[in-house]
């Protein structure tokens, strides 16, 4: 186990930023559980210190809270090392019809989210003057086209740019910026008007029994945090500006 490091994770009240939050803790990382939900983000906090972890939880809004977020991290544990952009929301949204407000949501929360999030995060590990790590969720819709999904799909593009010009720029003070782009995964988000996508019979016939992804399932959670926490953790010294997709093979098949 290396050194103990303290890892911020937004969105972190469920799905891949719980897994994560708990990846890391097993780990031996001190968590910051980040989350607009403040009751979310205790449950996860909660359930981390009575495994035997540490852990806060900090009731924030990514778009708003990015520094107040940080400042409470160090006042918590004393530094940041680690800076997880997870937030994220998914509606379906039509391009003809939906009105422009409504559309930029989602990149406010995820694109912007990250930006102001990165912005704080990174001050700080510049102003602590040992590097640090950032890592940003993604998704293969970053770089594939689907229908009701402009809004999302944009946001995660330029997401995963954001990963390229920080890396670049953060590089000589010592921080690593890097990405994670899932496929499908069974979070609350995969749940459109109280449906999961992943039972349905059109995703079991293609997705599945075709084999439009090899593995022919959805990922867990879990299998999205054990790639983030290797990034996080900053073991791979040499490696910066990338996004590791982990979709079980979906984007390499046609």
């Amino acid at each position: 186990m290396g050194v103990s490091q303290v890892a911020v994770i937004t969105g972190a009240g469920s799905g891949i930023g719980r897994a994560t939050a708990h990846e890391l803790a097993q780990r031996g990382h001190r968590i910051v559980v980040a989350d607009i939900n403040a009751g979310a983000a205790e449950v996860v906090a909660n359930e981390i210190i009575q495994l035997g972890g540490h852990a806060v939880a900090i009731g924030a809004d990514v778009c708003v809270d990015a520094d107040a977020m940080v400042a409470k991290a160090i006042e918590a544990f004393g530094v940041i090392d680690i800076l997880v952009n997870n937030a994220g929301i998914f509606y379906p949204a039509d391009f003809l019809t939906t009105p422009f407000a409504e559309w930029q949501k989602a990149v406010d929360v995820m694109y912007f989210g990250a930006v102001h999030c990165s912005q704080a995060a990174a001050r700080a590990m510049v102003a602590q003057g040992h590097g640090g790590q950032i890592v940003n969720v993604s998704s293969v819709n970053a770089f594939l086209g689907a229908p009701l999904s402009s809004h999302y799909n944009t946001a995660k593009g330029a997401i995963d740019q954001l990963t390229r010009c920080l890396a670049v720029e953060l590089a000589p003070h010592g921080i690593l910026v890097n990405g994670v782009a899932p496929g499908f995964v069974e979070t609350p988000m995969a749940i459109v008007d109280g449906v999961s996508e992943h039972s349905t019979a059109e995703f079991q016939q293609f997705y599945v029994q075709r084999r439009r992804i090899p593995l022919a399932r959805p990922a867990e959670p879990s299998e999205i945090a054990v790639v983030i926490a290797f990034l996080a953790e900053g073991s791979a010294t040499y490696l910066t500006g990338h996004t590791i997709v982990v979709d079980g093979g979906l984007s390499v098949t046609f």
